[in-house]
């Protein structure tokens, strides 16, 4: 008698709720009546999701290599999905400020720890040969990551080390955007010129990352920290986790990248030029490219020797790190 009861309130409760928006909830329970049974493998599109792997080679390591960029771009669109929710917060509330940077940071965590899947899962020899048949595609084509870097920061902050001195929020999005430091890490090691893979990236994504980046103009995540009030903004948690998020995301991930990197493309007699010409040596390094999203956090001896000591244990593990 109880679920009868239960169920008639909740018929009563659809009809009110299909009356206010002008629709007829008899049709709605004959579209329920004719629905099939969702199963996972139609929910989460499976046999779609399996099927995206096509490699361009017969080398089975390359379908490892597909997999795991793939893998990488669903981590950062989680991360994007919990910065926009951040970004279009106005409450101010601190415990959802935290949460959210809490599972970034998790995000983060996955995807660094499992990195060692492409520093250690593939064979050299195998990279090296199915890698020609990838050019001119590169990882540094990722918009996703180009995304990430603009909702949390001030785009003055992401202007190369060496003209960021003479930027500020003053400068229009275009010409902060010009200087934006990934695009010097995308030149021709021979030529100095734009390669094809900066070329073909800035015409697909550069009008929709100066869309983004004039959207969150005065309300990245750096904004809403500065925004707060004064006792959420000494929180101690909170700037733990914006820190986090800094290393993750400035030096952790790109020291993975560099080690992956030095594992295929280091050699005796010189480096190997990565697939889209891209300079990794100068592009990867956190130390060269000092870039820091919440930069206030930090002292000024932090800010000079950021990213120094992981570098430091990459290339010279037998250096003793400076105390």
């Amino acid at each position: 008698m109880e679920d009868k009861e239960q169920i008639k309130s909740q018929i009563s409760k659809l009809e009110e709720k299909y009356k206010d928006s002008g629709q007829d909830l008899s049709s709605y329970l004959d579209g329920l009546l004719y629905q099939r049974y969702l199963t996972y493998w139609d929910y989460i599109h499976l046999d779609t999701l399996l099927s995206l792997q096509v490699p361009r080679t017969h080398f089975p390591d390359e379908e490892i290599f597909i997999m795991y960029h793939q893998i990488t771009e669903l981590y950062f669109k989680l991360i994007l999905h919990e910065q926009k929710q951040l970004v279009d917060d106005k409450s101010d509330n601190l415990n959802f400020f935290i949460e959210k940077l809490r599972r970034i940071n998790s995000y983060y965590t996955a995807l660094i720890s499992s990195f060692g899947i492409m520093i250690k899962g593939m064979e050299r020899e195998q990279f090296l040969q199915y890698r020609m048949a990838l050019l001119p595609a590169s990882g540094f084509q990722s918009a996703q990551f180009r995304m990430i870097e603009i909702y949390a920061t001030p785009l003055e902050n992401l202007v190369h080390v060496s003209d960021r001195s003479r930027f500020s929020s003053n400068h229009s999005v275009e010409e902060l955007y010009e200087h934006i430091y990934w695009k010097k890490g995308a030149t021709d090691l021979s030529t100095g010129e734009k390669t094809l893979t900066l070329k073909q990236f800035e015409y697909r994504y550069t009008p929709r990352l100066i869309r983004i980046a004039k959207q969150v103009k005065g309300s990245t995540i750096y904004h809403k920290y500065v925004s707060l009030p004064k006792a959420h903004k000494e929180n101690g948690s909170l700037i733990e986790a914006l820190k986090t998020l800094d290393v993750n995301a400035n030096i952790n991930w790109q020291l993975m990248h560099m080690g992956s990197a030095h594992r295929y493309l280091r050699k005796e007699s010189g480096d190997i030029e990565a697939t889209g010409g891209t300079n990794w040596k100068e592009y990867l390094p956190p130390s060269f490219q000092k870039i820091v999203f919440f930069p206030n956090l930090y002292t000024e001896q932090e800010l000079n020797n950021w990213g120094k000591q992981w570098v430091d244990h990459l290339f010279n593990p037998d250096k003793k790190t400076e105390k």
